[in-house]
């Protein structure tokens, strides 16, 4: 199966569904939150989905109701305005990597198999893996690993790899998991590999950035009470989404009107974050680390 939705009712449900309405999955992938969705919808209503991967276009769904976009979620201006569209009742992101590139060896995401250093969610991209390990300068490392994957030791990891490459260019996942030894203990791989991969990884697709910029869209494209859902895996994205969804800005800084109301765009509905049930886990490992956020687009100054 080329990936398993997570948090598929909770999803639905949080985005509340009007049958003539019209919804964006910013994360096709396999298809499987689009396809409920589209259960939901009637006759007048309309789902675009965006991938920037071009393996998820095999995925497509046979639907007079829904179109495909290849291109980044970051873009959802511009694409929905290219279809002529200026409002939409319902947004749904599920972030991170897909079970598909984790188990797509060639693809470079997972540290269980070898493979060119890619990481590449849009394959056409010029930015991979191999480049940041071989060209980006010892501290520019570092602050990728420090920022994207929270490590402490980031210092002497960027460190080691500058030692090594000076001695041979690191192209393998497997010659550059051979570099990070002396970072894992035996058993403690998944735990200790993980942060390392997931930096340069989000490194390489900009996937902070591009949840910014999908946030910050969010306001100007959904339609007054339309919705926006949220499933993030990691704690830098989870708290960009709490933080806006409250705020309406990423530092989580209350700013407030004259009279002391908070000046939010969106209203969160859950303010205690959904996660998966014990049935789901046991199904799908990847539902683990999930966290499901929703939103509501609230009328401040007619916005």
């Amino acid at each position: 199966m080329y990936h398993v939705p997570v948090l598929l009712k909770e999803s639905i449900c949080g985005l509340k569904i009007k049958p003539n309405g019209i919804y964006v999955d910013c994360t096709f992938g396999g298809g499987g939150h689009s396809a409920a969705i589209l259960e939901n919808l009637g006759a007048e209503g309309k789902l675009f989905a965006f991938d920037q991967d071009l393996d998820a276009y095999k995925n497509t769904l046979s639907n007079s109701k829904f179109t495909f976009v290849h291109g980044n979620f970051k873009y959802l201006d511009n694409f929905l305005k290219y279809y002529g569209i200026e409002k939409v009742d319902g947004i749904l992101a599920d972030l991170g990597v897909s079970s598909h590139h984790f188990d797509e060896s060639k693809r470079g995401f997972s540290y269980r198999f070898d493979g060119k250093l890619d990481m590449r969610m849009n394959q056409k991209s010029e930015l991979t893996a191999e480049k940041v390990l071989n060209d980006y300068a010892e501290e520019r490392l570092a602050d990728v690993f420090y920022q994207y994957g929270e490590l402490r030791n980031s210092r002497q990891i960027a460190k080691k790899i500058v030692v090594e490459r000076a001695k041979m260019r690191i192209e393998t996942i497997f010659q550059f998991v051979e570099i990070l030894k002396p970072f894992y203990a035996k058993g403690r791989e998944n735990k200790e590999l993980a942060p390392i991969f997931q930096a340069i990884r989000i490194e390489v697709n900009g996937e902070l950035n591009s949840l910014k910029m999908l946030l910050e869209q969010s306001v100007k494209m959904l339609a007054n009470n339309g919705r926006i859902v949220i499933i993030t895996y990691h704690s830098l994205e989870d708290r960009l989404v709490k933080n806006f969804f409250k705020t309406g800005n990423f530092e989580g800084i209350a700013e407030k009107d004259f009279y002391g109301n908070l000046i939010a765009p969106l209203q969160p509905i859950n303010n205690k974050v959904i996660t998966a049930t014990e049935h789901e886990l046991l199904q799908n490992s990847r539902s683990r680390s999930a966290k499901l956020r929703v939103a509501e687009k609230i009328i401040i100054n007619d916005l």
